[in-house]
């Protein structure tokens, strides 16, 4: 097994200037994003009002995978993250699988997230392709990241401050309609309205929980920016803890509500269901207003996932995993060859927009699930093995969260069945295949890179 101060000390070089405000606001960032704003419609699609439910279980994995991965990065707080956990305490071969499956996966997210940008254009300029607005967006954020980290924090950090101001906002006036209006337009009925609380039964709600996944995904990304941050022992505790805390009530208050207000129907033959509510409403320009957030939104999490695939690819560098040029830095600090790579989803992203521009987003979704899914997996894995060894050598766990042990088995049991489920939907049948043909080739890269290094000792 690897000697874990040998892992950390590979990675040295990227600049300890993030606070544990930034910190924060950087995992909300990543997880408050098209997820929520543009991907809770294809839940809605599959749930109806239940979908309340399924964030609800999405939420618990995200909840127990939020434990975990505070309890191992306090212990070890490096840029390699899971990463790194799973090469020191599973084997070389399932830190190398980790870190290029949730590479993959977050490059391809990038690409969902600027495709909905495209998306959200239209609104106010319905004759500009959207693959324009994809070019335009994905440049600015590429300079941004090719700055040091600091300035990548503070963009961040307001990104994700106009977004939580957003919400809130969001939350007051629809539930003054929903419960202080007098309306009978708004309110529980909705919930039992067009084929009721669970309109296509349990599986729907179930396969509902897929796109919640999708929705959760980059609260891990608190374990990757912790390698960079002042204090990560009090940074991780402390973004933990709200982290969880915004998330329930961003997630769950504003799915109620929106299914209080707007009729499924309704929803689904929309856009984001934020700007629909909105146009339900009657409320000048805030449609406008609101497709202004959630681009923001998107450029917020788009942002935060550049920074946490270009992280991942340096330390496959750093570990001998990935060509050496992908781990150099910059004077600045910023592993600007890395980010260059990492922009590769935007360029699949682009190609889908323009050959199946109306099926670019659920595509993009579809393709970058897998390497989320096995990305949870090991990390509950890597933490049941993280704390098997701290007991054999008798080492106090610097930090614990109650009922981790159980909840890493528990989540880990989860994320296969939710993997599984996607076989069974029309809108996620390229996961499966996708994912394990990636997988595969994964498996057979590690194999070569290991014999080459045999032979060449």
């Amino acid at each position: 097994m690897a000697n874990f101060e040998d892992i950390q000390t590979r990675e040295i070089g990227l600049k300890k200037t993030l606070s544990a405000g930034q910190l924060g606001m950087i995992a909300l960032g990543g997880a408050i994003g098209t997820g929520l704003f543009l991907g809770s419609k294809f839940a809605i699609g599959f749930a109806g009002p239940s979908v309340i439910v399924s964030y609800l279980i999405g939420g618990a994995i995200a909840l127990m995978l939020m434990g975990v991965l505070a309890e191992m990065t306090v212990q070890h707080p490096t840029s390699g993250s899971f990463g790194a956990y799973a090469e020191h305490y599973l084997g070389p071969m399932w830190g190398f699988l980790t870190r290029y499956m949730y590479w993959l996966c977050i490059v391809l997210a990038v690409g969902t997230e600027v495709t909905a940008i495209g998306d959200y254009m239209q609104l106010w300029f319905p004759g500009v392709p959207p693959w324009i607005w994809v070019v335009f967006f994905s440049a600015v954020l590429i300079l941004v990241n090719a700055m040091n980290v600091k300035s990548f924090g503070t963009l961040e950090y307001w990104f994700s401050a106009i977004k939580v101001f957003a919400i809130v906002a969001f939350i007051i006036v629809a539930a003054w309609l929903v419960f202080f209006s007098g309306s009978t337009e708004y309110g529980l009925k909705n919930w039992t309205a067009e084929g009721g609380f669970l309109p296509n039964g349990l599986s729907g709600m179930w396969f509902a929980v897929i796109v919640s996944i999708f929705s959760y995904l980059s609260i891990e990304m608190i374990a990757i920016a912790a390698g960079e941050a002042k204090d990560p022992e009090t940074a991780v505790k402390k973004a933990f803890k709200w982290t969880i805390f915004r998330l329930v009530v961003f997630y769950f208050l504003t799915l109620g509500l929106i299914v209080s207000i707007a009729p499924v129907s309704q929803i689904l033959a929309g856009g984001s269901p934020f700007v629909t509510v909105m146009q339900v409403i009657g409320i000048p320009y805030a449609d406008s207003i609101l497709n202004f957030v959630v681009i923001i939104a998107a450029l917020s999490a788009m942002n935060s996932q550049l920074y946490i695939s270009t992280r991942m690819m340096f330390s496959l560098s750093r570990a001998g995993e990935a060509p050496e040029a992908f781990g150099r830095l910059r004077r600045n600090g910023a592993p600007l060859n890395a980010l260059l790579l990492s922009t590769a989803g935007i360029a699949i992203a682009t190609i889908i927009g323009v050959l199946v521009p109306g099926e670019a987003f659920t595509m993009m979704l579809a393709i970058s699930m897998f390497g989320a899914m096995f990305t949870w997996f090991l990390i509950f894995v890597t933490h049941v093995f993280f704390r098997r060894r701290l007991a054999a050598d008798g080492v106090q766990a610097k930090y614990r969260v109650p009922g981790s042990r159980i909840g890493s088995v528990v989540g880990a049991i989860m994320m296969l069945a939710v993997a599984v489920s996607t076989a069974f939907t029309q809108e996620f049948w390229a996961t499966l295949p996708f994912g394990i043909g990636s997988l595969v080739v994964a498996v057979i890269a590690y194999f070569v890179m290991r014999s080459r290094r045999g032979a060449a000792a």
